[in-house]
């Protein structure tokens, strides 16, 4: 950990959603699926215009172990030579008896358990669904533990529409209400840059939501 009184230091952590995968528009949480061709291409072009717009490429690669986001970060890793860590609690939120269906299905069956989840997810959980409050405990905790090793390093995390939520909320102190109000969109990249100085660390967000290419 940075010493208090040490020079300022800047960790920079782009944050890549997994591009389109099979199987349709399904609540995938924890179900493990691949990229479909549309995502595969998704991820290489946002790879490859952020390569091509930075100074280099990133120092380490931190990747959710769902084939999803695991398979490309591989991949990614093998190809430019960058050091890849799988981290498990990075894995994306588990819908319980959600998982494996249609969205717009299960929207139809139980409209006000949907809603209500959207609205309230700590209070509203899905039927078997993961506990919001120890979603968003496990995702800070294996954030906390990979900055700790890491300030001043260039980092990609390969995850997740609601594990990218979940730490955004607590980059930016907002409860889990706001979940709905950050989008985050197939293969968007979102990029933060965490300031540590003599008075803590502050994250800025610095790029939102930017997908390459569009």
């Amino acid at each position: 950990m940075k010493a208090l009184g040490d020079p300022q230091t800047i960790t920079t952590v782009d944050l890549l959603r997994h591009g389109h995968c099979q199987g349709g528009e399904i609540y995938r949480g924890s179900t493990d699926v691949a990229l479909s061709e549309t995502g595969w291409a998704q991820m290489r072009d946002s790879v490859e215009q952020h390569l091509e717009s930075e100074r280099g490429p990133w120092d380490k690669i931190v990747s959710s172990p769902l084939t999803r986001c695991r398979v490309f970060a591989e991949q990614t890793s093998e190809r430019l030579a960058i050091p890849l860590c799988i981290e498990p609690d990075f894995r994306e939120y588990s819908f319980g008896e959600w998982e494996g269906r249609i969205v717009k299905e299960v929207y139809t069956e139980t409209p006000e358990a949907v809603r209500a989840f959207y609205r309230d997810p700590e209070n509203n959980a899905p039927p078997g669904g993961e506990n919001f409050v120890a979603f968003r405990e496990r995702l800070v905790n294996a954030w906390e533990k990979l900055f700790e090793s890491h300030q001043g390093q260039h980092l990609l995390l390969i995850q997740h529409g609601a594990s990218i939520r979940g730490l955004l909320l607590h980059f930016l102190a907002m409860p889990s209400a706001s979940m709905t109000r950050l989008e985050v969109p197939y293969a968007g990249m979102i990029r933060l840059r965490i300031i540590s100085d003599d008075t803590g660390h502050r994250p800025v967000l610095s790029r939102l939501n930017h997908v390459f290419g569009v």
